[in-house]
């Protein structure tokens, strides 16, 4: 008898515990029409919740052994968290979905039809979400702006929510940096992939974890990770700097004014100043990412990992 394929069903936690059981019983249905064709497993990492969140989980695995749990040991954010999923769940497939029902389930089967139809991934595309408008248009543009200075490939719109053959996550996880983001790596490594539109849902339950300070940051460090145009902006810029110094310096000969004198000053120490600053935070990232240092630690005792 040949074995079916496994289906590895990641779902990042974080003081979840009014949601486990409601996501649970949505996906349940999901995963028994699944389990036709592979086995499907359903494996939480749970980033240090505080809560009820691995009491709940450990209750569904009572009677559901394909529930696994993978316990970190302090809270590492959203990214390494998923991070955390794809270097230590096993399978042949697998789909990334959070448990506040903002993503429907429900579409992780039409995910599996177009990775049967020849997709390495498929992805939920973002059309619209229940949040304010103004954060809304934010998210639009950012994705915008880092498709424009990215190094590589950057696709727009693109959620978490998304299935991946095992080849492609192999090739995600050869990253190794001290600031992942997983969708800018699945543009980067390439392979055949599919878009499915969708409206994302209000939370069933809990509060969202992200914060407009936390999501400047993931920003910031999204467009750093994924571009080095700042890198190279000085020298771009240098053309325009000389010539703006070299007219005000002109101008300073013929025209007895203090005012050009510090016009002069603050355009030189500006460039200058500008330019050490993105070298510094290259640099310092680039220290980092030298290290080598996890970007979690999974904590055993508190975990029940697939074999």
């Amino acid at each position: 008898m040949i074995d079916k394929p496994r289906l590895t069903i990641i779902c990042p936690v974080c003081n979840e515990e009014s949601t486990v059981s409601i996501f649970f019983e949505r996906i349940k249905p999901v995963m028994a029409a699944l389990s036709e064709k592979y086995e499907p497993a359903l494996v939480f990492t749970n980033n240090a919740s505080t809560d009820g969140t691995v009491s709940a989980i450990l209750k569904i695995r009572e009677s559901h052994p394909n529930v696994f749990l993978i316990t970190i040991s302090k809270n590492v954010g959203y990214q390494n968290s998923l991070e955390c999923g794809l270097r230590t769940a096993k399978g042949d497939v697998f789909v990334f979905i959070d448990v506040d029902l903002e993503d429907p389930p429900e579409m992780i089967l039409d995910f599996v039809k177009y990775y049967e139809e020849g997709y390495d991934i498929v992805y939920g595309d973002r059309r619209d979400r229940s949040e304010p408008t103004l954060i809304k248009w934010g998210r639009k543009l950012f994705y915008r702006v880092l498709k424009v200075v990215a190094d590589d490939d950057v696709i727009l719109d693109m959620a978490e929510f998304s299935l991946m053959a095992s080849h492609v996550r192999d090739a995600v996880v050869k990253d190794h940096t001290s600031f992942p983001f997983i969708r800018a790596s699945i543009g980067r490594v390439g392979f055949k992939r599919k878009g499915l539109p969708y409206k994302r849902h209000k939370r069933v339950g809990g509060q969202s974890h992200f914060r407009f300070l936390g999501m400047a940051h993931f920003a910031i460090a999204g467009i750093l990770s994924s571009s080095t145009l700042f890198l190279r902006l000085p020298i771009y810029t240098l053309p325009v700097w000389l010539l703006a110094v070299t007219a005000c310096a002109v101008a300073r000969v013929y025209i007895d004014s203090r005012w050009l004198d510090v016009i002069i000053l603050l355009l030189v120490c500006s460039y200058f100043g500008s330019a050490i600053s993105f070298i510094a935070i290259y640099v310092g990232r680039t220290y980092k990412n030298s290290l080598g240092r996890p970007n979690f630690v999974i904590d055993h005792k508190h975990s029940i990992l697939q074999e």
